[in-house]
């Protein structure tokens, strides 16, 4: 498995369908599943990861693709990064697509998964901000059959996987209206975030959605900057939008995600730049969907 792990795993299962892999997980509690692995073999090379046994997820095809559902995009857990960003899943799911591109380097991208990105809940996840403006929700396959859980509520941890429980789709809206992601990296790595927004149109209820990804545990959601912001947009027109507005937008997302301190106390440089950037960024990807 790798060179720097003085203990490897007891045993590899390749399970060919999702079922397959929900019982050579049930039967082995302790086995730990397996898809592109960028993350988890990350973690078994610094030594904090011994897994007693893997479950591979890479042969199951049902996972690999994606399908349309009421309205909805069925996206298979197993979608590699490279994948998503493709023109013809680019038409489907812009944002989504975008954050695929920025992922990192040819060999993250091809072999990352939806599914992992989403798990491993890493707060720098690209996908995370993107499926969180889009409201998405996890089919969640398990022992005691499927359910569907908020993307939101996994990340936050108010509803965890049970033992045996795998993902083994992502239901995204198609809106079909303009999304964009942009993000801005640091030096802790390649293409890794510092910061990055997700910003969705929903032209059918009027409502501009924002999520702000790598700054905390979790995506946040400024919902009453979006809620302002959607009063003001031309909806019946040209979605046209005031310059002065896109900047207060932004600099309302930022302040929302990094508020003020209490008291006299000042931000810190290095947040106050950080600060800066999520609202630069939030104003750019408003201006970008709106024109």
């Amino acid at each position: 498995m790798t060179t720097h792990a003085p203990r490897t795993a007891h045993s590899v299962t390749l399970p060919a369908t999702l079922d397959e892999a929900v019982a050579a997980l049930t039967a082995m509690p302790a086995a730990v599943p397996v898809a592109g692995g960028t993350d988890l073999m990350a973690a078994v090379n610094r030594g904090q990861l011994r897994p007693a046994g893997l479950v591979g997820l890479g042969r199951i095809n049902e996972i690999r693709g994606w399908q349309y559902q009421d309205g909805h995009a069925l996206l298979g857990a197993g979608l590699t990064h490279s994948r998503m960003g493709r023109p013809d899943f680019a038409a489907l799911i812009p944002a989504l697509a975008a954050a695929a591109r920025a992922a990192g380097p040819p060999q993250i991208r091809n072999a990352g998964t939806l599914g992992g990105n989403v798990v491993s809940a890493a707060p720098a996840g690209d996908s995370l901000p993107v499926l969180a403006a889009l409201e998405a929700d996890l089919v969640v396959t398990g022992p005691d059959g499927g359910r569907e859980i908020p993307v939101s509520h996994l990340l936050a941890g108010r509803d965890l996987l049970a033992p045996g429980e795998l993902v083994g789709f992502v239901r995204v809206p198609l809106l079909h209206a303009p999304q964009v992601f942009l993000k801005a990296t640091g030096r802790t790595g390649p293409a890794r975030a510092a910061a990055s927004v997700a910003v969705v149109l929903d032209p059918a209820h009027r409502a501009v959605r924002c999520a702000v990804g790598a700054i905390a545990p979790m995506p946040l959601r400024p919902l009453e900057a979006e809620r302002w912001i959607a009063s003001l947009v031309d909806w019946d027109n040209d979605r046209g939008l005031a310059p002065e507005a896109l900047t207060a937008f932004g600099e309302y997302v930022a302040a929302a995600c990094i508020p003020d301190p209490a008291g006299d106390e000042q931000l810190p440089p290095a947040v106050l730049h950080l600060r800066r950037t999520v609202a630069a960024l939030a104003r750019r990807a408003l201006g970008r969907a709106l024109s």
